[in-house]
């Protein structure tokens, strides 16, 4: 192998408070780190997930809840420093626990190593509103956009950018369980974006609206990388999105790396304008128009497709994340051009189709499934009994006619860096509910 090797005394813990099962992207840095000899902890819930059959995974450790405020994510990882009994690289592997360990660095450098970094560049760049106004500041490609102040206000911006129009949640990460809210949405008419800003006080952040860029053929690409201490762009490279789910947005099903200079350059020149370090995926799209390519998304963290940039030396960008903050080498490996990642669970066709067999774990091959590896079996077994029934519920819930809300505009914006205390959303909930009971008085003595 010929790759550095990494400091297998120092373990790995990795945080995930998405309670997503099927997170494939949880699974790549298991096994890239424990391939390695790294010990490995998984603070995440995943019950219910075939990720815990991973024979690379030394221990799991309650993670905290979803939403969770800053104290509860110290309380955890203090609890499971002193299970792990030594200091551990820390790999956030969500958007939600990226922000709370940059704003948490400077009490966790004593049990856990992390990049250096200004503590809330994690939570700008992932905030999608603010990212708009980063890329404005930098001069940096991006779909015009705008961050409405009422529902009248939303319809207009909507007419103004042009229907179909894009609707995203500028803080995802907020938006509650069951609440039927996706991170992003295409919008048909103006009255769908009014209606979908009265929602945000339930989404917990900013409603923006972004001018809608049709996907198509040779449009979307990706680019992961890792920027070191002395902000260089290590390994990673670009990629090309062959298939989508949901098509023409969402997660990347099957990926190529492809190279491409004009990307590679954004990346470098906005991580290096921004002074980021540490893991980051971004994400672009080509406006076929102008030939421009447009940054969507920043996320500050491992994104679920690394395993595709695994180059000629082994190294991906999570032991990448290891090698640096243990002091040790990043070796220069070479890229590995048409390199193909597929998530069998939504590409079944592409990862069932005649395929030369994946190298072995220690050289990168021609392709790479996301569950099924032959050195580590059970979580690609383990997928198949626990993802139909998944998808069938799934289907089910989208066919049932989600219940009636009757939610009003919010008086002033909720805050967007936690949700409001539990006692706070009791009250909400009384009030709401004696409101509803003064309309049936009324309704009744008409």
């Amino acid at each position: 192998m010929n790759v550095s090797p990494l400091d297998t005394r120092v373990p790995a813990v990795l945080l995930r408070t998405d309670r997503n099962p099927f997170h494939h992207g949880t699974l790549g840095a298991v096994r890239s780190l424990g391939r390695a000899g790294v010990e490995v902890h998984l603070v995440a819930d995943c019950a219910a997930s075939p990720v815990r059959s991973s024979r690379f995974i030394r221990a799991t450790h309650t993670p905290p809840r979803p939403g969770a405020c800053l104290d509860e994510f110290a309380r955890v990882l203090r609890r499971v420093a002193d299970r792990v009994g030594r200091p551990a690289v820390l790999v956030a592997l969500d958007d939600a626990s990226a922000v709370a360990v940059a704003r948490l660095r400077a009490e966790l450098t004593d049990r856990f190593l992390l990049p250096a970094g200004p503590p809330d560049l994690a939570e700008q760049v992932a905030d999608k509103a603010e990212l708009a106004v980063l890329c404005g500041r930098l001069g940096l490609p991006h779909p015009a956009t705008a961050v409405p102040d009422s529902a009248a206000e939303a319809e207009a911006a909507a007419r103004e950018l042009g229907l179909p129009v894009v609707a995203k949640w500028s803080r995802p990460w907020l938006l509650p369980a069951g609440s039927g809210l996706r991170s992003t949405v295409v919008l048909r008419s103006a009255g769908e974006a009014a209606a979908l800003y009265r929602r945000s006080e339930r989404a917990g952040s900013r409603l923006l609206l972004q001018a809608f860029l049709p996907p198509g053929l040779d449009r979307d690409w990706f680019f992961h990388g890792y920027v070191d201490r002395a902000g260089v762009v290590r390994c990673g490279g670009p990629g090309r999105k062959l298939g989508a789910w949901p098509p023409g947005a969402g997660l990347t099903t099957v990926g190529r790396w492809t190279p491409n200079p004009r990307v590679q350059a954004l990346a470098e020149r906005l991580t290096g304008a921004l002074g980021y370090r540490g893991v980051f995926d971004l994400d672009f799209r080509r406006e076929g128009r102008t030939d421009v390519y447009h940054l969507l998304d920043f996320n500050p963290r491992p994104g679920a497709q690394f395993r595709l940039f695994t180059d000629t030396a082994g190294v991906d960008v999570v032991r990448a994340l290891h090698l640096d903050l243990t002091g040790r080498r990043v070796p220069d490996g070479a890229p590995v051009p048409g390199r193909t990642f597929v998530v069998e669970n939504y590409a079944p066709l592409t990862a069932l189709r005649p395929h030369p067999l994946p190298c072995p774990p220690s050289r990168p091959g021609a392709r790479e499934l996301a569950w099924y590896a032959r050195d580590d079996r059970a979580p690609g077994l383990a997928l198949w009994s626990l993802w139909p029934r998944h998808a069938l519920g799934r289907l089910l819930a989208a066919r049932t006619p989600p219940p009636v809300r009757h939610e009003r505009a919010p008086a002033e914006r909720a805050p967007d860096h936690h949700r409001a205390p539990d006692g706070h959303r009791a009250e909400n909930r009384a009030g709401n509910r004696a409101e509803k009971r003064a309309e049936n008085e009324k309704a009744s003595s008409a």
